[in-house]
């Protein structure tokens, strides 16, 4: 830990704030991002960003590129699916976030996202972690699957010490002898993250939980405890999605979780900023698909 001379706080008071589109993350406003585990459809993920734009969500995220633990599962929609992020992150005027698992990816999802993720997988791929810090995006670092907090902080460092400050910290759950949950959601890492080092802190239920019943709790939990904002996969049919189907919420019941932390967040200091306010389904640009109607959008965003 000594080495570490980026990551850690220096002054009890420095808070590194890191904007993303037109939010802020690690200020007194809580940083929320929702959406699907992978990308499936363009059609799925404008039903995602209609709802989500307005819930109020400040970031979508979807894989292009997914690492699955069996070869034959899906691994994402590639270079059309960060297409689909670019063309979402037009008309829709939400930033987007998706994960880079090799350094020969990172000109493209550079080119068509706004934060690039790096997953528990890859938290000490140093040379990975080396490629991003020059890569000009500000950059999400999950936890490993069983690294201890001095193995993630030296894994942000590389990132910083090859030129990049803009490093959000993740925990996403840890591995256990327990199988009721997909992880051990480590709240005691994040009062200890906020406490060693300046970096804005999120917390991932969805992972650690594995379970879309148990995220609600654990992300008040999540806010209650100091994080600076949620990562919160959701889906427009979570019972159909290709990936993580299980822990997925619906769109409904990612908007009320956002309602329901309101007064744990006033409590502990912080804000979420109203829904924004809605715009009539004739001034997005759907394109061709006209299936906004059989969604209820209207419900969805109430």
């Amino acid at each position: 830990m000594k080495d570490a001379r980026l990551v850690l706080k220096q002054e009890s008071s420095k808070s590194t704030k890191i904007h993303i589109g037109g939010s802020t993350i690690g200020g007194n406003e809580l940083f929320i991002v929702g959406g699907p585990c992978s990308i499936e459809s363009l059609e799925q993920m404008e039903q995602v960003a209609i709802a989500l734009s307005h819930g109020p969500v400040q970031a979508i995220r979807g894989g292009a590129f997914k690492p699955r633990t069996s070869p034959y599962s899906f691994q994402g929609m590639g270079i059309e699916g960060l297409q689909i992020l670019s063309d979402i992150n037009r008309r829709f005027n939400v930033p987007t976030i998706t994960e880079v698992m090799t350094e020969s990816q990172i000109p493209d999802i550079v080119q068509h996202a706004d934060v690039l993720q790096i997953g528990s997988r890859n938290m000490q791929n140093f040379d990975l972690l080396k490629a991003v810090g020059s890569a000009g995006k500000p950059v999400i670092l999950k936890r490993g699957l069983a690294a201890t907090l001095e193995e993630f902080i030296l894994a942000a460092e590389y990132i910083m010490a090859h030129g990049n400050p803009n490093v959000i910290l993740c925990e996403r759950g840890i591995r256990s002898f327990d199988t009721f949950t997909r992880n051990v959601l480590d709240l005691g890492a994040v009062v200890a993250l906020k406490q060693l080092t300046h970096l804005p802190v999120l917390v991932d239920p969805s992972h650690a939980a594995g379970k879309s019943e148990l995220i609600a709790d654990l992300s008040k939990a999540a806010v209650a405890c100091g994080a600076d904002g949620l990562m919160i996969e959701c889906h427009p049919e979570p019972e159909k999605s290709v990936s993580d189907a299980r822990q997925a919420l619906s769109l409904e019941q990612m908007i009320d979780l956002i309602e329901n932390l309101r007064l744990i967040a006033l409590a502990v200091g912080r804000n979420i900023p109203s829904p924004k306010e809605t715009r009539a389904l004739s001034q997005l640009t759907i394109g061709q698909n006209e299936f906004a109607n059989q969604f209820h959008v209207a419900e969805l965003i109430a």
